[in-house]
């Protein structure tokens, strides 16, 4: 009877090496194409947040009304005020929110402090008697991770046309006509620049318009 021949020291290395090979490019592949996922994943939460972000703030800003929220040092009316970091009107809230009325609305580039910026908008009740607005909460936190931003204001010139932009809203007795914010997200997402424009009409309250000096100069209430 011939004994059965069985494999050498050296063949069975070699069907090792050669199964280790083939589990290592398996292995490579399923870890390439679960980043792959994860990337995509997180490349669409990121564009939902801003696509939210940007939806909200241009339907806000198409809503600002020309109510005061305040006076400068002339006692003039302060309808709309911003620079290049921030921003403040008064808008009513979108849903079940806008049973408090129209809201004075501060959104704002905040430092979160790991060397980026957090974009947030704090909301403010306006009392019926034309007191201090009544801040409502904490504020809510639009969108994160932002490396660096900057927003900017369009108005018209004393001939009715369209200004230059300005990093600052010094005329605070009226609305700009547009409002720009460009941010620098990072990453593989880019935030479209956003430029919003005002919907009621931005001359609205140069026309002596002073709700609250006209309130203390006739005695209404």
């Amino acid at each position: 009877m011939r004994h059965a021949r069985g494999f050498s020291l050296m063949e069975v290395l070699a069907a090792l090496a050669l199964l280790t090979i083939v589990l290592l490019g398996v292995y490579s592949g399923i870890s390439t194409a679960t980043r792959i996922v994860r990337g995509g994943s997180a490349a669409i939460e990121r564009m939902d947040e801003i696509r939210s972000a940007q939806s909200y703030l241009r339907t806000e800003l198409a809503q600002a009304l020309v109510i005061p929220f305040g006076e400068n040092d002339d006692g003039d009316p302060i309808v709309f005020s911003g620079d290049d970091h921030s921003l403040r009107f008064v808008a009513p809230m979108p849903g079940y929110l806008s049973r408090l009325g129209p809201q004075l609305q501060t959104v704002s580039l905040v430092g979160d402090g790991k060397d980026g910026y957090r974009l947030e908008v704090a909301l403010a009740l306006l009392p019926p008697d034309g007191g201090d607005p009544q801040p409502l909460g904490e504020p809510e936190v639009l969108l994160r991770g932002i490396r660096k931003g900057a927003f900017a204001f369009r108005g018209l010139d004393e001939q009715g046309k369209p200004g230059d932009w300005q990093d600052a809203w010094t005329d605070n007795r009226r609305t700009p006509s547009l409002v720009r914010i460009a941010l620098d997200v990072g990453g593989n997402v880019a935030f479209p620049t956003l430029v919003a424009p005002l919907r009621i009409d931005p001359s609205a309250s140069r026309n002596g318009f002073t709700l609250s000096r006209t309130r203390r100069t006739t005695g209404i209430r």
